[in-house]
C-alpha cells in the first residue's frame, strides 16, 4: 500500500469518517483518479499534498463526494419498507393520534430513492392520517446527489429497480426518456447537506430514523458516537432502522434490538414496565403482525418505542 494511498485514506477518515481498507485501494483510485486527470495533476501524490495543505476546499469536497456516492434504488432490500408499512407506521399512528405529527429522517438519502419510497408508503395510508403533519428529512454528505434528489428525475433503469409499476404510473411523470416524481411527493421531502460527524441536533426530534448502509463504512468508536447522538434526537417511543448487514454488536449504545423485527432498534427506556405487562388481559391474543407483547402493551397505553438510507 503506497504512502499516498495511506494519506488519502487518513484524509477521508478525518473529513467524512470513511474507513477504507487496503483491499479497497482499486475502488478508491478508480473514483479519485478522474479528479486527478481533470485537475491535470501529476498523480495521487500531488492530490494528497494539496489536500494535506488545505489549499483547495473545492478539491477536498470533490474527493469526499466521489468516495461517498453510494448505490441506491427504490424500496432497496424490500424488508425495511415492509416493516415500515406493516409494523412501524401502524404503531406510530396509534400512539400519535392526539398530536397527529410524524417526522422521519433518511440519514443517508443519497439521490432520494429511500426518502421517496417512504413518502409513497405514507401516501398509501393517507386515508388513515387525515390532518396529520408529516415531515421527511433526507440528508447526505454529497451535495451532488442531493441536487438530483431535489429534482427527483430518474432514468428508465433507475425506476425499473425496485419500483412497482403501479407506483411508477401513480407518482411519476415521464420526461423524454426519464421519469420525474410528482410535485406532491417532492413536497413531502426536504433534502439537506449534512456530515454525520458534525452536530445534527438542529434537525429536531424524529419518530423514525432510517440510517441504512452507511455505518458499515465507519469504525466501531465512530458508529457508537453517531448512534448515541441519533438516540438523543429520537422520540422515546421511536424507531431506528439499520441496514441488513449492520448491527449493534460490540457497540455501547442506549438502543436495543426489536425482539421480532430484524434491523429495527428502539430505546432501552421503551421496554415495557412490569405493571403494564401484568395489566394486560391474559386471554387477549395479539394479531399475527402485531408487536411483541411488551411493545404492543406500551403502544396501546400511549407508550414508548424508538430508535440509518
Amino acid at each position: 500500500m503506497s504512502q499516498a494511498f495511506e494519506a488519502l485514506c487518513e484524509f477521508l477518515r478525518r473529513s467524512s469518517g470513511l474507513v477504507m481498507e487496503s483491499s479497497k485501494q482499486y475502488l478508491v483510485e478508480s473514483r479519485v483518479m478522474p479528479i486527478v486527470r481533470r485537475e491535470r495533476l501529476s498523480g495521487l501524490d500531488e492530490l494528497v499534498l494539496i489536500l494535506q495543505r488545505k489549499q483547495s476546499p473545492k478539491l477536498a469536497k470533490d474527493v469526499i463526494e466521489a468516495m461517498t456516492i453510494n448505490e441506491t434504488y427504490f424500496f432497496r432490500d424490500k424488508t425495511p419498507f415492509d416493516q415500515f408499512r406493516n409494523v412501524i407506521l401502524p404503531a406510530l399512528i396509534a400512539s400519535r393520534q392526539k398530536d397527529r405529527r410524524l417526522r422521519i429522517w433518511s440519514a443517508a438519502a443519497s439521490s432520494g430513492q429511500e426518502a421517496y419510497s417512504l413518502a409513497m408508503i405514507l401516501d398509501e395510508h393517507a386515508a388513515k392520517m387525515p390532518g396529520w403533519k408529516i415531515e421527511i428529512v433526507g440528508t447526505d454528505l454529497s451535495e451532488q446527489v442531493l441536487e438530483k434528489a431535489r429534482k427527483g428525475i430518474y432514468s428508465q433503469f433507475e425506476v425499473q429497480r425496485g419500483l412497482p409499476t403501479p407506483m411508477l404510473l401513480r407518482h411519476f411523470n415521464q420526461i423524454g426518456e426519464s421519469w420525474q416524481i410528482s410535485e406532491a411527493m417532492r413536497s413531502k421531502v426536504t433534502f439537506r447537506q449534512l456530515n454525520l460527524l458534525s452536530d445534527f441536533t438542529s434537525l429536531g426530534r424524529f419518530d423514525l430514523i432510517f440510517c441504512r448502509n452507511v455505518l458499515i463504512y465507519f469504525d466501531a468508536a465512530l458508529k457508537a458516537d453517531i448512534l448515541t447522538r441519533m438516540t438523543r434526537i429520537l422520540a422515546p417511543d421511536g424507531f431506528l432502522t439499520l441496514g441488513a448487514s449492520e448491527s449493534l454488536i460490540g457497540l455501547k449504545t442506549d438502543l436495543v434490538a426489536h425482539p421480532e423485527q430484524r434491523g429495527i432498534f428502539v430505546r432501552q427506556t421503551s421496554a415495557p414496565q412490569p405493571q403494564l405487562q401484568a395489566a394486560r388481559p391474559a386471554t387477549l391474543q395479539p394479531p399475527a403482525n402485531a408487536l411483541p407483547p411488551g411493545f404492543a402493551a406500551t403502544a396501546m397505553a400511549a407508550a414508548r418505542l424508538r430508535t440509518t438510507g
